[in-house]
């Protein structure tokens, strides 16, 4: 099951207690639905849990029975349909419309003027046209719609709500979308589906500390590679003066540092320091090594 699946599965074990809710979760889903017109109102969907939720919310909001139900038993998509005239009516009417006024889908926020009344909607919305992407790989939740009015009447009515939603356009879709995670964590917290925004809270601590634990990896890395390449210039530079001078030319704190770099040729700058006898700042070690790099008996001292 997908994250966004497991999300609306959440949703669907909502108590259905008030009818005034009832009414504006079933708004949201009719809005948000396949087919929402006076002559047919039809719903399809790929949950489970959603198909079972529909025929209770519709009894409690409207009082009334699908035409067409999906067989029992099936699997995949599940259909659900309206056609009754008066039953369609019944319905718009519950929304404060008359069929005959319904051909822009304007919502009508005289509906939902309760706080509850208002995540209700935005519930059924998501249920019906939402999605949200798998927190392990990014953060985003959207509400497609094909008519513009629902999209612009959904984002007046989240920024009513203290959210701050994205619209967008694609094809002949309309998305309203969040792309934040305590944006999208806020918004399922307020439909109803608090398991599913601790889950995204718990990848988010999960991606960061993966991110600082790489970080670390790869400075630790850096760091290691300039050891390595430190040491090897400072190891080529004492080949070189052996070569053309022999180490005993090297006064003896050059000498010093000199042989404690070729005993320890991977050792750190702070573990050389510790293994001086008798024992020297890093600082000062550094300064010695620096000074064998371009060491010469005119420019020696230690």
């Amino acid at each position: 099951m997908s994250f966004s699946s497991e999300a609306k599965a959440e949703l669907c074990r909502a108590a259905m207690q008030k009818k005034c809710c009832a009414v504006a979760e079933a708004y949201g889903i009719l809005l948000y639905s396949n087919t929402f017109s006076p002559r047919e109102i039809r719903i399809i969907t790929g949950s489970t849990e959603f198909a079972e939720r529909l025929p209770r919310l519709f009894k409690r909001a409207f009082g009334v029975r699908f035409d067409t139900i999906p067989p029992e038993g099936r699997k995949g998509k599940f259909s659900f349909s309206v056609t009754d005239r008066e039953k369609i009516a019944q319905i718009f009417r519950a929304f404060g419309t008359e069929t005959e006024d319904a051909i822009s889908l304007l919502i009508n926020l005289a509906v939902l003027e309760e706080d509850c009344c208002k995540a209700s909607f935005v519930r059924g919305a998501f249920l019906a046209g939402g999605s949200i992407t798998d927190p392990e790989k990014r953060y985003h939740l959207e509400l497609v719609t094909p008519h513009m009015s629902v999209s612009r009447g959904t984002y007046s009515l989240l920024l009513e709500m203290g959210f701050e939603p994205k619209e967008a356009r694609r094809a002949a879709s309309y998305i309203t979308y969040f792309k934040q995670s305590e944006a999208i964590e806020d918004f399922l917290t307020v439909i109803g589906a608090p398991v599913a925004a601790m889950e995204i809270m718990s990848a988010k601590v999960e991606k960061d500390m993966r991110n600082t634990i790489n970080r670390k990896v790869n400075c630790d890395s850096a760091n290691a590679d300039k050891i390595v390449s430190a040491a090897q210039n400072q190891l080529e530079a004492i080949r070189r003066i052996d070569r053309e001078y022999g180490l005993d030319s090297l006064p003896e704190g050059l000498q010093q540092a000199a042989l404690l770099r070729i005993a320890n040729p991977e050792a750190s700058l702070a573990e050389l320091s510790v293994l001086s006898d008798p024992p020297v700042t890093k600082s000062c070690l550094s300064h010695r090594l620096k000074k064998l790099l371009t060491y010469s008996p005119e420019t020696s001292s230690s």
